[in-house]
């Protein structure tokens, strides 16, 4: 996907900043160049903030993000030796230990960060160009935080991979009973829902689409949630009854916008979310890191919170 184009007060904001984030972030020390850093500002502005945004607010958020942090992912995802060293260093043991939380043995633990490792490196090619997941860091938040979400949706992803490779003699015999499939539903929604349902879905953060892909369309409980993100579990209870008031409010002001009345909206939303033409894993998993969920949705509403 080609990124958007920063707008002239973006270039204008970074340009007059340069000299500050530049020294704030140390990206030269990581092999980074002040050029190359300009152009990675640019490209998290224009990702990252209004397209009319006010300089105002372009300075506030520019002088906001982690750059030093926001530096060195980005030298890391540029194949910079300096870079990784540091980064080894400061994440090795702290990405283990997050492992061995949600994976709860240390081979599987060790397992699951050397496949990240991998990943964030670069590893992989495409079209001749190496692919680290480093590279979609934004600096927005902390960058340990970054990787503890990534961590879990690879978790999440080897889970879900695990279970399509199950066969079907192996669930019979632990008691699985095969539902019949579902019939097509009776009435269109009305497609101005589905839009709305995936714009909304896609303001939201890495980790809100990894909590809620993995607690609606997964099954998960809040306990194993909270391991994966290691956090408590009242954590994960609040922010789930948090992402669904405020989704329910976001839909309902996209529907409105789309000529619809409140009630009109209201109604709209009592809609089973599987009737949507609507991709729920790609509209929860688009444009985070281990972004690798293909299978059918499960039954999921939005207007209702964890039970």
């Amino acid at each position: 996907m080609t990124s958007p184009k920063p707008s002239s007060a973006i270039q204008a904001v970074v340009n007059e900043l340069m000299a500050e984030l530049c020294e704030k972030s140390g990206c030269e020390k990581f092999g980074l160049s002040r050029e190359a850093f300009a152009v990675t500002l640019r490209e998290v502005g224009a990702k990252q903030t209004a397209e009319d945004a006010p300089e105002k607010e372009l300075r506030t958020f520019f002088l906001s993000l982690r750059v030093e942090e926001l530096a060195l992912a980005r030298a890391c995802a540029a194949g910079s030796n300096a870079a990784w060293e540091v980064f080894l260093t400061r994440f090795r043991e702290k990405l283990y230990q997050a492992a061995l939380r949600i994976a709860r043995e240390d081979s599987a633990a060790r397992d699951l960060a050397d496949t990240l490792y991998a990943d964030l490196y670069g590893m992989s090619t495409r079209e001749g160009e190496r692919r680290s997941k480093l590279a979609s860091y934004t600096g927005r938040g902390s960058l340990e935080g970054w990787l503890r979400t990534v961590l879990a949706q690879e978790y999440v992803n080897r889970y879900r991979r695990t279970k399509r490779l199950v066969s079907l003699d192996e669930e019979s015999e632990e008691g699985a009973q095969f539902a019949a499939p579902d019939p097509a539903p009776q009435t269109a929604a009305d497609p101005r829902l589905a839009e709305a349902t995936d714009e909304a879905l896609a303001l939201l953060s890495g980790e809100d689409r990894t909590v809620l892909a993995a607690y609606y369309l997964d099954g998960r409980t809040l306990a194993e949630i909270a391991r994966m993100l290691g956090v408590h579990e009242s954590t994960i209870s609040r922010k789930l009854d948090k992402l669904a008031k405020g989704l329910r409010k976001q839909i309902l002001a996209g529907l409105t916008q789309r000529g619809m009345s409140r009630r009109q909206g209201e109604e709209a939303l009592e809609v089973d979310v599987r009737d949507l033409d609507l991709d729920l894993r790609r509209s929860l998993m688009q444009d985070s890191a281990g972004a690798a969920f293909s299978t059918k949705t499960k039954q999921a509403r939005v207007r209702e919170g964890p039970g």
